[in-house]
């Protein structure tokens, strides 16, 4: 791999992190692009990576708000911080099971499936288009909002499902105040990011990676700078309540990609999952 090339990622997943298009979807799209020859777990180490950069970036930009979560479990009392950050632990769960439980078949997905990035862009893009017109948007985040959000991100681990697309339309049509909605969002995935590391350090995942070991250095660069101009691009969109661009958006390239499936050089055979490995 080229240095250039994980710098494309880096940036495509910069930039589709915060903005509701699927980073994920997205990084699967610009490995075929790239024509990467990636076996399912490298591909895999380098989209943990890269979604690491995110989350340094979300900690960069809410790094007020973090400080002020952090201030508040120190008083040990169950003031409004500490209840923040119970429903940001509620959110993590069904995530967290998920990951844990059918880690091997996540790991399966990502190997340029298109068929499924694009049908899950097309749902994402539904989300959004429904999430756009909810004008009912006054109320905060509770426990039970932060259980059913954390079940959208949950689904959102497949490749083409939008995290913060998912999370923020979820709390926008439960009704939760846009600001705040994008707010948890972003603040609720920084933990499964870091466990998601810690849990393949302590596997073992990040040993042995021989030349690999630069672009993904190289590719956390890019993703973490971009991460940081996207993410308040970001806010500042959901606040204007501009989200049926990336509807659009969504729809549109889940229609390229379905169609590079079943039209483009690439046969079933060279994009399936590789389930049997």
């Amino acid at each position: 791999m080229n240095l250039l090339e994980p710098v494309i990622l880096g940036i495509i997943q910069g930039l589709t992190e915060f903005l509701p298009v699927s980073s994920s979807g997205h990084l699967e799209i610009g490995k075929i692009i790239l024509d990467q020859d990636m076996e399912a777990g490298e591909s895999m180490l380098m989209t943990v990576v890269l979604h690491a950069a995110t989350a340094l970036a979300t900690m960069v930009v809410f790094y007020k708000d973090i400080g002020e979560i952090l201030g508040g479990l120190l008083k040990f009392k169950w003031n409004e911080d500490a209840q923040f950050a119970a429903k940001i632990v509620l959110s993590m769960i069904p995530a967290a099971f998920v990951g844990l439980v059918f880690d091997k078949q996540i790991e399966a997905l990502f190997s340029g499936n298109l068929l499924l990035v694009g049908a899950m862009l097309i749902v994402t893009g539904v989300l959004l288009f429904l999430a756009d017109r909810s004008t009912s948007t006054d109320k905060d985040v509770s426990f039970l909002h932060a259980g059913i959000i954390g079940v959208a991100q949950a689904i959102a681990i497949l490749p083409g499902i939008s995290r913060s697309g998912a999370t923020i339309s979820t709390s926008v049509l439960l009704g939760i105040d846009r600001m705040k909605a994008a707010k948890f969002s972003f603040l609720m995935v920084v933990p499964l990011i870091l466990g998601k590391m810690a849990k393949d350090l302590l596997d073992g995942g990040f040993t042995g990676l021989g030349g690999q070991g630069v672009p993904l250095v190289v590719g956390f660069i890019a993703a973490f700078l971009t991460g940081i101009i996207a993410c308040k691009w970001m806010l500042a969109l959901v606040k204007n309540c501009q989200l049926w661009w990336f509807s659009l958006y969504c729809f549109v390239i889940g229609a390229i990609a379905i169609g590079y499936h079943v039209l483009g050089p690439m046969n079933a055979n060279s994009i399936a999952p590789v389930v049997s490995q």
